[in-house]
C-alpha cells in the first residue's frame, strides 16, 4: 500500500479502532500505577522521562522517592543539580535527569511555574520531545494529541499493516498523520486512549510475542490477518555499536576514604562523581604514584544502549596527604552512597562495604 494511499483514503483505518481501545482500557488496562489518575503535569511529566528506556517495575521504585524529595516543579528548579542526579543514580541516561532540572527551571522561568497547555508549547522545552509532549497534554488537557514512543510504533505498524521503513523520516512522519487520524473524536476520551497504546504495547502487542487472542482490535489489525505481527514495524538502520576500555583508579587512603571526580559535562557518565577514568594502565598507576599494593579486579564488561565499556578497576591504598593527579575530592565511606554515582562504580564501591 503506498503512503498516498495510507494518507488519503481514510476510510481505511480500522474501524472504530480508539473506541475499542477505550473500552479495553476500561475493562482490562493499568489502572494503579502512581502517576496515572492524576491530572497534575509535573506527576505525569517525570513519569513520562523516567519511563523512557527504563521499565515500569525499575521507575515504580524510584519515582515516589523522587517526589518525596522533590514535589513540586519549584523544589526541582531551586535544587543543585548534584542533589537531582544523585537521587536519579542508578536509573542511567544521565541526561534525562539533567533536562529534566533544565525543564524544572525553565517552567518556572519562562512559564511562571505552570506547565504549558498545549503540546506544541511543552515540545520547546528542554528534554520534552513530540511524544512526550503529546502525553502531557493528551493526559493532563484532555488535548487530542498523538503519542508515537517505540511501543505505539509497534501497535499502530502492526494494526495498519504499515510496512514502510521507519527508519526513513519520511515514513514515521507519515505515521505520527495516521496517529493523529486514529484519535477519538472525544477529547474527554484522551487520556484512556492515550494510556490504552501504552497498556496494548506493554502488555499484550509485545516485541517478540503478540497475545493476539487478548487484544481489543484484533479483529481490525492488518498483521493479525496476515498472521505475521512480528514482521512489523519494519525498520532496517541498525545502530552501530561500539567499545571503549577503561581503567578506573580506585584510590582509598588510611581513612577509608575514596577519591572521586566529577565527571565532565559532555561525555560518558557526564556530570557524575565516578571513580577516575583512565585510557591504559600506566596512566592510571602515574597519576597516583604514592599509591601503594595495587589490586587488580576482575575486568568485566558494562553494557550501555550502544556501546559497551570493557571496565579495569585497579585498588591503590596510600595517605590522604597525597592526593591522586587531576581534580577531585576524598570522599567518607558513609558520604558517597548518596552521590550521583554511575551504576558500575557504584557496584564496585557497594562490594568493598559488604566485604
Amino acid at each position: 500500500m503506498s503512503l498516498l494511499h495510507h494518507l488519503h483514503h481514510l476510510h481505511d483505518l480500522p474501524e472504530g479502532f480508539a473506541r475499542r481501545m477505550v473500552a479495553w482500557q476500561q475493562q482490562h488496562g493499568r489502572q494503579s500505577l502512581p502517576w496515572q489518575n492524576t491530572q497534575d503535569p509535573y506527576r505525569v511529566w517525570l513519569s513520562e522521562i523516567m519511563l523512557q528506556q527504563t521499565q515500569v517495575s525499575t521507575v515504580l521504585d524510584y519515582f515516589p522517592r523522587f517526589l518525596a524529595r522533590f514535589p513540586d516543579v519549584a523544589t526541582l528548579a531551586a535544587a543543585a543539580q548534584d542533589d537531582v542526579l544523585a537521587l536519579w543514580s542508578g536509573l542511567g541516561y544521565y541526561s534525562r535527569a539533567r533536562n529534566l532540572h533544565k525543564c524544572a527551571q525553565a517552567v518556572m522561568g519562562a512559564f511562571g511555574g505552570a506547565f504549558p497547555r498545549r503540546a506544541e508549547d511543552l515540545q520547546t522545552l528542554p528534554g520534552i520531545g513530540r511524544s512526550t509532549a503529546a502525553a502531557i497534554a493528551a493526559f493532563c488537557f484532555q488535548e487530542r494529541a498523538a503519542i508515537l514512543d517505540g511501543n505505539v510504533k509497534r501497535v499502530l505498524t502492526r494494526v495498519l499493516g504499515f510496512q514502510d521503513d521507519l527508519a526513513l523520516a519520511k515514513n514515521e512522519k507519515a505515521l505520527w498523520a495516521l496517529a493523529q487520524d486514529l484519535l477519538p473524536a472525544q477529547a474527554s476520551d484522551m487520556p484512556r486512549y492515550t494510556q490504552a497504546l501504552m497498556d496494548l504495547g506493554a502488555t499484550l502487542c509485545l516485541p517478540r510475542k503478540a497475545l493476539c487472542e487478548a487484544c481489543p482490535v484484533l479483529s481490525v489489525c492488518q498483521a493479525k490477518a496476515q498472521d505475521a505481527p512480528l514482521a512489523y514495524p519494519v525498520k532496517t538502520r541498525k545502530l552501530k555499536r561500539s567499545s571503549a576500555t577503561l581503567w578506573l583508579l580506585w584510590a582509598v587512603n588510611a581513612q577509608g576514604q575514596v577519591w572521586l571526580q566529577k565527571r565532565p559535562d559532555k561525555g560518558i557518565w557526564a556530570g557524575l562523581f565516578s571513580l577516575p577514568v583512565f585510557d591504559a594502565e600506566a596512566q592510571l598507576l602515574a597519576a597516583w604514584p604514592q599509591g601503594q599494593a595495587p589490586t587488580y579486579i576482575e575486568p568485566w564488561k558494562h553494557v550501555l544502549t550502544h556501546r559497551d565499556l570493557h571496565l579495569h578497576p585497579v585498588q591503590l591504598s596510600g595517605s590522604g596527604n597525597f592526593a591522586p593527579a587531576g581534580e577531585g575530592q576524598w570522599v567518607d565511606a558513609g558520604a558517597w552512597p548518596d552521590l550521583g554515582l554511575p551504576a558500575p562504580v557504584r557496584m564496585l564501591l557497594a562490594s568493598s562495604r559488604a566485604t
